[in-house]
């Protein structure tokens, strides 16, 4: 009676919040506060966060460094490293080269690095792309792969010979995700964007930087341009086409600014589970209370993840500095009470429980990733 009771006070929890947990209606829950704590962790913090085994699920590193290698020591933080063809940026645009540094850091970690890889989508329309497809992501499984990346130039910029956007449940993908399928891998799927890339920028959005400086991904008034709702609305047919295969969304599946909507998905569709990456900030912004009640609710489905990156070229100092204090920041706000600062507002932390905090960290990375932990040593 005790257990129906608490369950019925939740749904009634999330009932009431869920009116006012979209983030695009709803201001934010912060406030000016003296007390935000900054900085790495410290000494107390990193032996609790250390505890956890954490998994940082969602991350783009294509340098080998051993002071960045012995920084994931001090923190016992295991990375899964996503490759994705991206022909915008210049180093990523040679998707062989990328996996090659990928596969070097995987080695040179120590085990605490598993490889996410991708395949070239351009060619989609091509003779034999589908086997050409097959055949790079079956090799990087052989050399330990664990999940393919799929991203937003799937739907958001490749287009087919007629000016179609190509769409990700697109048939020429199918016998792909029946191949990951078949060897019990997951896809990682970075759909769509936040909303903010469909509306006028304003400096009040989290996303304002990423889309001022990366106009090219910036859809809003852009002739001919999907919507968000129709790129997701075939992110969910390739759910239900594919009900055998794991999907992990990115970035909260893209549905960052209606969580009632990624409950919903997470009730209809077993096989589908998201990373946090990149997206702390929306559920910052939340009512506590609801983003309590909901990371209880789903607490299965959801993956601690960062997308964090190091590119060649980039500092040591600077990235392991960087690094250290998102990782700092993240736990503070999950795992703890503090106050927490996030442009210019400070957000109060969740104080979640271990037996949550052991699941975002860790567990469900390991259900939802089968293999990530293959080579720890």
């Amino acid at each position: 009676m005790k257990r129906r009771t608490v369950l019925v006070g939740l749904v009634l929890l999330m009932g009431a919040c869920q009116r006012q947990a979209s983030v695009g209606q709803k201001a934010a829950v912060a406030r000016k506060s003296p007390a935000a704590v900054k900085g790495p962790l410290t000494p107390a913090e990193l032996s609790a966060f250390t505890a956890l085994d954490p998994i940082d699920a969602h991350s783009h590193v294509y340098v080998t460094d051993p002071a960045f290698i012995g920084m994931l020591k001090q923190l016992n933080v295991h990375l899964v490293d996503i490759c994705l063809d991206d022909d915008r940026t210049p180093a990523l645009a040679n998707l062989p080269l990328e996996i090659r540094r990928v596969e070097n850091f995987v080695k040179a970690s120590g085990g605490r690095v598993s490889f996410c890889t991708s395949f070239d989508p351009f060619p989609f329309a091509k003779p034999g792309f589908v086997q050409a497809a097959i055949r790079r992501i079956n090799r990087d499984f052989s050399q330990g792969a664990i999940a393919v990346k799929i991203w937003k130039n799937i739907g958001m910029e490749i287009k087919d010979a007629k000016g179609r956007y190509l769409m990700p449940d697109n048939s020429v993908f199918e016998p792909i995700y029946r191949d990951i399928a078949a060897h019990h891998k997951t896809l990682i799927a970075h759909l769509a964007e936040p909303d903010s890339c469909w509306k006028p920028l304003t400096p009040a959005s989290p996303d304002y930087g990423y889309y001022k400086h990366n106009p090219e991904w910036y859809m809003y008034g852009k002739a001919g341009a999907p919507s968000k709702a129709e790129i997701l609305r075939a992110r969910d047919h390739l759910l239900e086409e594919n009900p055998k295969l794991r999907v992990v969304g990115a970035h909260l599946g893209s549905m960052e600014s209606n969580f009632t909507q990624l409950g919903e998905h997470f009730d209809r569709y077993p096989n589908f589970a998201v990373d946090m990456a990149a997206r702390m900030p929306y559920v910052m912004m939340l009512p506590r209370q609801f983003a309590v009640a909901f990371i209880t609710k789903y607490q299965d489905r959801l993956i601690y993840g960062t997308d964090l990156d190091y590119m060649p070229g980039a500092s040591s100092a600077a990235t392991i500095k960087r690094w250290q204090n998102y990782y700092a920041r993240d736990w503070r706000f999950l795992a703890t009470s503090d106050w927490v600062e996030y442009l210019d507002k400070e957000y109060h932390g969740l104080d979640l429980p271990e037996p949550l905090l052991e699941k975002l960290y860790h567990a469900n990375a390991v259900h939802w990733f089968p293999g990530i932990l293959a080579g720890q040593k």
